[in-house]
Formats: C-alpha cells, structure tokens, sequence
C-alpha cells in the first residue's frame, strides 16, 4: 500500500506546488513578503501529507448473531432455476403399454399405430429379437465405457463393417444415439472460420450441430436449388479467401420437418462447380429409398463416393437405436478421436448393435418389403387426397407423410393446438394413434407445424383406410 501512497502524495504536492507558483506569481505583481509566501507553503504540504497518513475510520465488525442469520436466510429467495411452465405448454404424451409395433395398447387398449417410425415393421421381427436375445446373454445389457477405452465389444466392429459394406463406402463409425450423429460429426469437422450452407427446413439436431461449430452459417430457402445456387454464388464471387476455407452444404435426404426429398443430384452439380463438401444426414432414408433401401444416393444413382459425409439413425428403418457417420477411412478414423459424441458417451449396448446387423440382413433378403412400404405410401396419399383443412406437403416416396394446414391461423402456437386437438380425437374417439410435430423452444425452423403419419410396411389397407377416414372426419369438424 506505501507505493500507492508515495505516488499519490507526490501527485498532490505536484499540482499544490503549481498552484504555489501560480500565487507566487500574484503575490510577485502585488508585492507579498516572501517569507509569508513561504510559511503558507509549508504550512498547506503539512495539512497534506498529515491528511494522507492518517487511518481510515472503519467500524467495527459486529458479527450477526444465529438468530439473525436464520432470519436472513429464512427471507432469501433465490432466482427460479427455469421460468414457470404455462398451462398450455404442459405436454401430455401417451403411454404405450406394448412394442411400438403398427397396433400398440394405450390405456389397455389396442390402437392403430401411426405415430412411431418403423418403416420396414421390423419392430417385433421374431428373427432379430432372438438374435437379441443371444446378444444379451453373451455380452449383458450395456458396454459400461465409451469405445475408445473399454466399451467397444466385436460387435460393434461387425455392425461398423456391414454397413459399410451394404453401402459401399469404405469404413463407417457408431454412434450411441441417433441424433448425436449428426450434431457431433458437424463441429469434429466444421471449425471457427468454416462457411456452412444449410437448408432452412433442417431438424434441431442440425441446427445443434451447426451451432457448436461456430462456423459461419447461411441459410438458403427449403429445398430450392436457385436459393441454393444464388447463396453460393454470393459467397464466392470475387473471394479469393473462400479456396483456403472449408466450406460445406449441409442438406437431410428426407425433411424431417416438411417430408420433401433433397434433390440430390442438383446438389452434387452445384458442390462441384462451387468447391463445396457435402454432409447429408439420411436419418429418415437409409433402408427407405432406392431399388434396395441404400438412400438418396441409390434413388438418384449418385455415385456415393460424391458425398463427403453421410450420418443416419437407425431408429426407423432398422427399428433400432443409435446412428452412425459412413465416408472414407480419414473421415472415419478423424472422428475416433475427435468427435464429442463417439470419443466422450458410452458406446452403443451391444443387442442394439445385434439388432442392426440383423435388420441389414434381413432388408439384402427381403427387398419386397420396399415395394409394401411404397404401397402403403401411395394409398396413403390417395386416401388423404382432399381432406378439409389439410394439404400433404411430403414426397410421395417419403414414408413419413406430412400435412400442414391449408390456411394457416399466423401463429405457430395457434396452429399447433389446431393439429393436437385433431390428434387427440384420433386418439380418443377412433383409436387412431398419430402426432403433430412439436418443436422444441429452441428449435428454429420456420416451417410451418403439420401432422406426421409414418406409415410401415407392416400396415394393412384396413389401417390405413381407418387413419384417412378419421382424419378426414376429425378435421372436418375441427378445421372447417
């Protein structure tokens, strides 16, 4: 504290000795003694130096008795953790009671099933549970480790290996959880600096990923190739600086958040003549579309090798969990060390990898279960064609078929209880299980809500002559 002090001290008797000086002038014009000058002088740099040496007065600290401090604490009240939850944001989902399977029980009783994503009905496949079964009695129920430590089982390699062989690319990786795929593989290879174009209709998970990259994102119109075209014109006209940067198109195969297929051809045109990279997330097309269920690339005949990455989760089609990335070695073995959600959560429990590899076989044997699917699709839209109120949005391939409203009321909110209230109907009045799609707070698509029905192969023209006369019958009273 004395340096402080000294400096500030010799501040002072700087600024009182020009002050001095300025009175000694005057006193020089007016003829002051210089002696009196001199006593004056001496007598304020005393008053000066006496009022800087002295202690601060401080009280004394009184310390508060229990008594006080529980009062104290008894009138504290800390900030809520999370702001009240309103009444019309309360979610009240149903409980299913039975394999998620095209008829589930809810409340015990059995409804038809709409609402879950199995594609190929392989949800209650006798053949893949025992497998699971087999699964479960050599390994257990979990891996208890992430796979670069402890948690990477033989199956694990085999399942890596059959889906990189039924897609023909080189190497594929695991990942845990469906949707950690794709919002972890997006930051191991996207950085601070990166150009990222994105298509404006992608999923949370996406945005996810985008957002923990923090790269620079663009975002171009759903779905529309001129956007797309324009926007990539825009960022490398006359910028030299963009062929030392990594620059990617992030597109889904099928839209999680409209149903409409990526034209993926258009796509690969554009990455060539603008030096783009692809990442492409085939989480709703893998096992779906092309002549044997490989994705977006077969149904367009794309060589794969054009994509650059290749995500999925294998929820839907192969009625299982956890998703995988698929490329080339260097990408594969880049994100074995780097990609949060492969090097940091515990690997995938070994049945569910048994699971896989067993839906993969069974799909290379029974490729007729793509053309009932497709059936399923197609009577689907022709059941649905001029129901009240509704307009399908979705591709006539996708087996997630997605409606929106014809007329919509100008709030998100508003149109999201229009479509819950038709949903719940369903359910109450028809035992037709279907769901609207929610979207979380942090979700920032701005496509409008809608209604998804994923139809399976496992459904019968009985199903889905119930779920198109239902909602036909529900939306006329609710929407007209």
């Amino acid at each position: 504290m004395a340096l402080p002090i000294v400096k500030a001290t010799t501040s002072v008797l700087a600024r009182v000795s020009a002050a001095l000086n300025a009175s000694l002038a005057r006193a020089v014009i007016f003829r002051v003694p210089m002696d009196a000058r001199l006593v004056v002088e001496v007598l304020l740099i005393t008053i000066i130096v006496f009022q800087l040496s002295r202690k601060r007065h401080r009280p004394p600290k009184k310390s508060l008795s229990k008594k006080e401090v529980d009062e104290l604490c008894d009138e504290w009240e800390p900030e809520p953790l999370c702001p009240p939850i309103k009444e019309g944001a309360r979610i009240d989902v149903p409980i299913l009671e039975s394999a998620a399977g095209p008829h589930t029980t809810i409340d015990g009783k059995e409804v038809v099933n709409f609402a879950s994503a199995n594609y190929l009905g392989l949800i209650s496949n006798e053949n893949i549970a025992e497998c699971c079964v087999g699964s479960l009695q050599k390994y257990g129920v979990g891996p208890c480790g992430p796979r670069g430590f402890y948690g990477t089982t033989d199956v694990h390699l085999d399942c890596e290996a059959k889906i990189a062989n039924f897609l023909g690319t080189p190497d594929s990786v695991l990942y845990s959880y469906g949707i950690s795929a794709i919002f972890s593989v997006i930051p191991a290879f996207c950085k601070k600096g990166d150009i990222i174009v994105a298509d404006e209709g992608v999923h949370w998970a996406v945005q996810n990923g985008l957002d923990l990259s923090r790269s620079t994102v663009v975002y171009f119109k759903h779905n529309d190739m001129a956007s797309l075209a324009s926007t990539l014109e825009n960022l490398t006209r006359g910028n030299k600086g963009t062929e030392k940067i990594r620059c990617y198109i992030v597109v889904e195969s099928i839209y999680q958040n409209s149903g409409q297929i990526a034209p993926l051809d258009e796509i690969i045109k554009l990455k060539e003549k603008y030096r783009f990279r692809v990442i492409l997330d085939e989480s709703h097309s893998f096992g779906v579309l092309g002549k044997s269920g490989r994705g977006l690339t077969e149904h367009y005949g794309v060589p794969i090798d054009k994509i650059d990455i290749i995500t999925a989760g294998m929820g839907n089609a192969l009625a299982t969990d956890g998703g995988f990335c698929t490329g080339s070695a260097r990408v594969v073995d880049h994100q074995r060390l780097s990609s949060s959600g492969y090097v940091f959560s515990n690997s995938l429990a070994p049945y569910l990898a048994t699971a896989a590899v067993s839906a993969v076989n069974y799909l290379e044997k029974n490729s007729s279960v793509l053309s009932n699917l497709r059936s399923n699709v197609a009577l689907v839209h022709k059941g649905l064609s001029g129901t009240p109120g509704l307009e399908i949005c979705s591709h006539l391939l996708s087996p997630m078929v997605y409606l929106k409203l014809k007329k919509s009321t100008g709030s998100l909110a508003a149109d999201l209880e229009l479509l819950e209230t038709i949903a719940e109907q369903a359910l109450k009045e028809d035992s037709v299980l279907i769901v609207a799609s929610k979207r979380s707070s942090l979700d920032r698509c701005k496509l409008p809500v809608g209604i998804r029905l994923f139809v399976s192969a496992g459904h019968t023209e009985t199903d889905i002559f119930k779920v198109c006369s239902s909602l036909k019958r529900i939306s006329a009273l609710v929407l007209i």
